[in-house]
């Protein structure tokens, strides 16, 4: 049985940043960011931001760092880098400067991946957490791992963690 989370009370249009991380990707080729910023928006999020960078660590550790300094966004989301090739370092960069993790997103997300690809399910090392009061979501850079993140996880829940992260700054 799939439980239904319970539903915010009022809409809340969050701002978001869309990176992607990719040696080989272009703006028109894109399709994994372009989905992030199509099923955002269709929520009734905006996007304020989007870049393509390079799997170099200093780039999406400077990306992020970068994004922490305007107070408007509230999410970000990376996509792209997270397997276990040598260039994926996108787990391994923002790792490094995240405050605090939030395990059951990776665990979840690698759970309903299983039951879509199988036991490769383990080698998705998805992340998310908060820095300098942001949510980060660092996510697989394949369309279906994008659409399954987004629709499972993070839409249903991205406007009650944020309003969790306002409360602590009113507290």
């Amino acid at each position: 049985m799939t439980r239904i989370p319970h539903q915010d009370q009022e809409k809340v249009s969050l701002k978001c940043a869309v990176i992607t991380v990719s040696d080989t990707r272009t703006r028109e080729s894109d399709r994994s960011g372009q989905l992030i910023e199509q099923l955002l928006q269709q929520a009734g999020h905006q996007i304020e931001f989007y870049s393509l960078i390079p799997d170099e660590p200093q780039q999406i550790q400077a990306q992020l760092t970068l994004l922490s300094t305007r107070p408007e966004i509230e999410v970000v989301i990376f996509n792209g880098g997270t397997g276990i090739a040598p260039r994926d370092t996108t787990y391994d960069a923002l790792v490094q400067l995240l405050e605090k993790t939030l395990p059951g997103f990776g665990e979840l997300f690698r759970w309903l991946s299983y039951q879509e690809i199988g036991s490769r399910a383990i080698a998705s090392r998805a992340i998310a957490g908060i820095y300098r009061q942001k949510l980060i979501f660092s996510l697989p850079g394949s369309t279906n791992a994008v659409k399954l993140a987004l629709e499972k996880l993070i839409i249903p829940e991205v406007v009650h963690l944020t309003g969790q992260l306002r409360q602590g700054l009113k507290d």
